[in-house]
């Protein structure tokens, strides 16, 4: 990865009568600008997701998603929708000036950068996907229902289902929904620990002991559950793989991890099956985008937009 500079500028945008996203703008002014999308929803980004990109070619916009990160207030649900995040990412763009950008994004950032281009395909020059996460019923059935992850991490499954009543383990995204927006600050506190436990150990490649802290983890159990619960407002015809016509023509490259528990493949391989004109890349990893070969696929593809792109 390149190395990590530090913001030429920064600041908070209001987006919202409620939300203010935070913002920065990293190397080089003149560049080719880049806007990467973190994941979660709710994860926020590092100062480390600027090393994905040459410093000295890109314009590096970063953002925080509405509740989460440096932007205010935090863990806010309210005004939280995936469209609300696509129209953020334009007001971000239209105030820095940009023309078209590099559209960047792993995991849920994945999902808002496929939402983001069917909406403005005029205003994307390329796509870079890592971890694909479409927001199917299917995929958060594998996150959150027995037999899915929790095959994998069954002792782990059990820490999980710990703060939930045996009567509502059978839907547990709805169980964690009233415990996350309780009115009792420990039973919210406690639930987002949990949470962020349980999807702590579906990230690493090399699982290590997790304990996450309780008022750190409340923004991404939050706006996880609060989007799962609405499947990412990606139902029906806003459905991404039912709007593939509409981006067929942006050069893309997926990046994969062959061994993402998170994301597993084959939201991946489904995407390149209605999207055959985007390059999938598949890497012996898991789905921290910071996992060694994934995150020399990333870089690799980031370089290989400076010629690919429609600038």
């Amino acid at each position: 990865m390149y190395p990590i500079q530090e913001p030429l500028r920064s600041g908070r945008l209001q987006v919202s009568a409620i939300h203010q996203i935070y913002w920065e703008e990293s190397g080089n002014p003149q560049g080719l600008p880049v806007i990467f999308l973190h994941g979660g929803p709710g994860a926020g980004a590092s100062p480390a997701c600027r090393g994905f990109f040459n410093p000295d070619v890109y314009r590096i916009i970063i953002i925080d998603q509405r509740g989460c990160g440096r932007s205010l207030p935090y863990a806010c649900a309210e005004d939280n929708t995936t469209w609300d995040l696509v129209a953020d990412i334009e007001q971000v763009r239209t105030m820095l000036g940009i023309e078209k950008w590099l559209v960047f994004g792993g995991s849920w950032g994945s999902t808002l950068s496929l939402a983001y281009a069917q909406s403005h395909p005029e205003r994307v020059a390329g796509l870079v996907l890592r971890g694909i996460f479409l927001c199917r019923p299917s995929e958060m059935a594998w996150l959150n229902e027995e037999g899915g992850a929790s095959r994998i991490y069954p002792a782990q499954w059990q820490n999980f289902i710990a703060p939930v009543a045996p009567e509502q383990r059978s839907a547990l995204i709805a169980a964690y929904h009233e415990m996350l927006f309780a009115e009792d600050e420990n039973v919210c506190l406690k639930a987002a620990k949990a949470w962020a436990d349980w999807e702590s150990y579906l990230v690493r490649f090399e699982p290590q002991p997790v304990d996450e802290d309780p008022q750190a983890s409340l923004a991404i159990a939050r706006l996880e559950n609060h989007y799962f619960v609405n499947e990412g407002w990606l139902q029906g015809e806003r459905a991404i793989l039912a709007n593939i016509d509409k981006i067929r023509h942006i050069p893309t490259i997926i990046c994969q991890g062959r061994y993402d528990i998170c994301t597993p493949t084959q939201s991946a391989w489904e995407l390149s099956q209605a999207f055959p004109e985007a390059d999938l890349r598949i890497t012996q990893a898991g789905h921290s985008a910071f996992d060694p070969p994934l995150a020399a696929a990333l870089v690799q593809a980031a370089d290989e937009m400076v010629e690919k792109a429609d600038w």
